[in-house]
């Protein structure tokens, strides 16, 4: 993917971060983008130039809708027209709260950081995408999101992606025959460091919730990535894929 240009949201640490790194393994230069994690995105611009690609940090929040159109206006004059767009930047609100104790400010920031924004960045990328008649667009949901299941006190979030399910489908089938093709990858309980991690750094590790028997990794989402945005992988469009192990969060939760 030499001379490709990639745009990662929410890519300053975690699965972001790893993603970053295995496209620019890839040959691809990497636009790094980060809300408040200036230093750490800057550490990973370094980490992409000594690997002999080109990169940038660009501070943007895409919650906010005059920030995602800058952020794309912002990598085209930095690198160039955006061809592969992963957005992995979505709030995630911790605590547990039943839909009926949420605040007002959170319900709408939720929607626009899980589902609003990612429209509007992939609206903003496709009219260059088509020029070009190649494009690569990853979403990200969570573990078995195709199924549009309850998840309670996690109404809003799962609700925003749910409805991305929908749109990364209609997407797809608009923008195939431009060369563009679109999916979804829902990570599974992949916790802390273990995001950035290596396959082979948790190697012998046990996880006894996970069907598989080992931990999660950052790699393990990033090499699914970097599959789907290969030129090879031009048939591959429409399709949500989870990267668990086998492990069903919500239900293993509703057991509880």
């Amino acid at each position: 993917m030499t001379g490709r240009t990639a745009l990662v949201t929410g890519s300053a640490k975690g699965l972001g971060r790893r993603t970053a790194l295995e496209l620019a393994s890839s040959g691809c230069d990497v636009a790094i983008n980060y809300v408040t994690s200036r230093g750490e995105a800057e550490m990973l611009v370094q980490d992409i130039i000594s690997l002999g690609r080109k990169a940038c940090a660009i501070q943007a929040d895409i919650a906010l809708a005059d920030d995602a159109e800058r952020l794309i206006s912002e990598v085209e004059n930095r690198l160039g027209g955006v061809d592969i767009l992963v957005n992995n930047a979505g709030p995630f609100i911790r605590e547990r709260h039943l839909f009926a104790d949420y605040k007002r400010e959170d319900i709408l920031y939720l929607m626009n950081g899980n589902l609003v924004g990612t429209m509007l960045l992939d609206h903003r990328v496709l009219p260059g995408m088509r020029s070009r008649q190649w494009g690569r667009i990853i979403h990200f949901g969570f573990g078995h999101a195709s199924e549009a299941r309850s998840w309670p006190h996690r109404a809003v979030y799962a609700a925003a992606k749910v409805g991305l399910v929908s749109f990364t489908k209609t997407l797809a089938v608009e923008e195939a025959a431009n060369g563009v093709t679109v999916n979804m990858i829902c990570p599974g309980d992949i916790r802390g460091d273990n995001k950035e991690k290596s396959i082979v750094d948790v190697a012998g590790w046990i996880d006894e919730e996970s069907p598989r028997g080992r931990p999660g990794t950052g790699e393990d989402v990033a090499r699914m990535i970097t599959f789907l945005c290969l030129p090879e992988s031009d048939f591959i469009t429409g399709n949500t894929i989870d990267v668990s192990g086998g492990l069903d969060p919500i239900r293993t939760h509703l057991k509880r």
